[in-house]
């Protein structure tokens, strides 16, 4: 069965974000975006939805919203289709606002980086030649 996925972040400023995001390649369904949301598209079947606070408080009541600047909720993992594809989106990241978060890995078959966008979330780029990657039967 083929399954969407759909990654919920609250996001200080929508706005910022979605230009932010716009500047490293994504775009967003029109469809699912308001003054308080948006639906950012990762993939064919993958999306982010960037939430205000208070609309992501919504879906958590009773919850206190992590301080990124502290603490981390979640790593999200975006697969990229070459080595020189994970150094242009980092590029394009810190060129937008965000940071670098660590240094790059590189496995010889597997090359990543890691940076924070505008509200401190983490988000990995990685490459992995296909070669190396096993297809179960």
């Amino acid at each position: 069965m083929s399954r969407m996925m759909f990654v919920n972040l609250p996001v200080a400023d929508l706005g910022k974000s979605i230009e932010f995001f716009s500047q490293l390649g994504f775009e967003f369904n029109p469809q699912f975006t308001d003054e308080t949301a948006t639906c950012m598209i990762v993939g064919e079947s993958n999306f982010v939805m960037l939430l205000t606070r208070e609309k992501f408080s919504g879906f958590a009541p009773g919850l206190e919203i992590c301080d990124t600047g502290k603490s981390t909720e979640v790593l999200v993992c975006l697969s990229a289709d070459s080595r020189a594809e994970v150094d242009a989106l980092l590029s394009k990241a810190v060129a937008a606002g965000g940071s670098n978060f660590r240094e790059p890995e590189d496995y010889g078959f597997m090359y990543g980086r890691s940076f924070r966008d505008l509200d401190r979330h983490i988000w990995e780029i990685m490459w992995m030649d296909p070669a190396a990657v096993q297809q179960s039967s």
